[in-house]
């Protein structure tokens, strides 16, 4: 990565604040592009789900791995709840996606209730583990609500084996006019569902899997308590990656743990942050860190910067600690900050392995919460910070009354904060294909074929807010 001559900035700079700029290219096409990163992570392309409750989940770990990124659970989670998640990823298929299921006899309400956890838009009724029916959201509309789904389903749905390949579901879709089939075992019981959407990506995407040939999944761990007896647990549980996460990562305690950790020699990569410096960089990898995780209050539920002034803009400090960690080998990942595939494409361009999203994929029928309608009738799900007051109170639950009163004085991010569903892209795979044609985009611009090459060739140059402005479309004219 490279500035305009004459461009070297004496101030740290935003995503906002740079701009890239085209050179002579002989990558023809955004396929000939390889968005693999080279991090250890096992991802295919440079996308990681944030350590979020509002965000990550099962869903969430199974959709974005299956398309090659990787989820990481929250730290909250107990160990159970991490096996069970884990166990649930990594038995799914790695083709088909895993619709919400119910049974015939099951109300309208339970359908209208669970049919938006998922992307597609439809519920599988299922009799003795077979597809029997199909119920989709415009079948429950107007519908009493205590009618029973039998009543409603359709059962006029093209079936076809599960082995059937990706194209040849959607040659089938075609002919049938039909948006989605139901895929079966070879004993006939409910495998899966693909849209024909879906079937195109699957010739686009590689899933993200570890050395099993099962969709890969990380979690993460505080550094209070025992982290090394956690730690060792999530490892126990399946997890293919260890994140060792805090706000402020570059202090004694995180080292000590990171240390600790490192020691076990679990056999999966380790992952600590945050920091925003090359010192902080040079210290985790020293202490055992194989990737950095960079970011201090660029996130979009983060108030860290206004209440204490504490951060760094977002762009500097990934350029900084991903040199930082080249001159050792190792790897950063951009955390936070990013609002358009640009800022995604920035972040790699500065020599970041992965970006971390966070509060963009909130908004997805992927994200665990539940859908709401405000008055206009616009869809959205809340999120809300991990140093917010509403996460403190689930992190501290088991603590005293007085102990979770004075911890609840104290608060950096935004406990509730309504994230709108985009009408054009509600489903995390519809927000991935957005980021990575961009990000393909820019590699071809760039002259890039692959990640490590787009940060090589990148030639950058800074704008003003005016710049900035200039580059937004205006669909509405002026």
């Amino acid at each position: 990565m490279q500035f305009l001559p004459g461009q070297q900035p004496p101030h740290d700079l935003t995503y906002t604040d740079v701009f890239l700029v085209p050179n002579r290219t002989e990558v023809a096409s955004r396929f000939d592009v390889d968005l693999a990163t080279v991090d250890g992570s096992g991802t295919t392309i440079p996308i990681v789900v944030a350590n979020m409750t509002a965000v990550s989940g099962r869903r969430m770990a199974e959709t974005v791995a299956r398309r090659g990124g990787l989820a990481v659970l929250p730290q909250d989670l107990p160990i159970d709840a991490v096996a069970e998640t884990v166990a649930f990823v990594k038995s799914r298929h790695l083709v088909a996606d895993t619709p919400v299921t119910l049974a015939p006899d099951h109300s309208v309400s339970e359908a209208q209730a669970l049919i938006h956890k998922r992307g597609h838009g439809a519920i599988v009724l299922i009799e003795n583990d077979r597809p029997i029916g199909i119920v989709t959201e415009s079948a429950l509309t107007g519908v009493d609500r205590f009618a029973r789904l039998r009543a409603v389903s359709g059962t006029d749905f093209v079936t076809l084996p599960v082995d059937t390949s990706p194209r040849d579901v959607f040659d089938r879709l075609e002919v049938d006019h039909q948006r989605f089939a139901v895929l079966t075992n070879p004993d006939g019981s409910l495998a899966g569902v693909l849209t024909r959407t879906g079937a195109v990506r699957a010739g686009i995407y590689a899933p993200a899997l570890d050395d099993a040939g099962h969709l890969r999944v990380a979690a993460a761990v505080g550094v209070n308590g025992d982290v090394p007896a956690k730690a060792k647990a999530l490892v126990d549980a399946g997890v293919d990656l260890l994140v060792i996460d805090t706000a402020h990562g570059h202090q004694e305690k995180m080292l000590d743990a990171l240390r600790a950790v490192r020691a076990l020699d679990l056999g999966v990569p380790l992952v600590a942050g945050n920091v925003v410096s090359a010192a902080g960089t040079r210290d985790l990898l020293e202490a055992g860190a194989d990737i950095v995780k960079v970011g201090v209050g660029p996130g979009a539920m983060c108030t860290t910067r206004m209440m204490t002034g504490v951060g760094r803009p977002q762009f500097s400090a990934v350029a900084e600690c991903a040199e930082a960690a080249a001159e050792r080998g190792a790897h950063i990942w951009a955390d936070g900050g990013v609002r358009h595939p640009r800022d995604v494409a920035l972040a790699l361009a500065a020599g970041a392995a992965n970006v971390m999203i966070g509060s963009w994929f909130a908004g997805t029928y992927e994200s665990p919460g539940d859908l709401h309608y405000d008055t206009a009738g616009n869809a959205y799900k809340e999120s809300f910070g991990m140093a917010s007051k509403r996460a403190v109170a689930a992190r501290t639950a088991t603590d005293s009354g007085f102990d979770r009163a004075r911890k609840g004085l104290f608060e950096e991010g935004i406990s509730s904060s309504r994230m709108l569903l985009d009408p054009d892209r509600p489903g995390v795979e519809d927000l991935i294909d957005h980021i990575c044609s961009g990000v393909r985009s820019t590699c071809t611009y760039a002259g890039a074929r692959s990640l490590p090459e787009l940060h090589e060739k990148a030639v950058l140059g800074v704008q003003s807010a005016a710049g900035f402005a200039e580059g937004r479309p205006l669909p509405g004219g002026w």
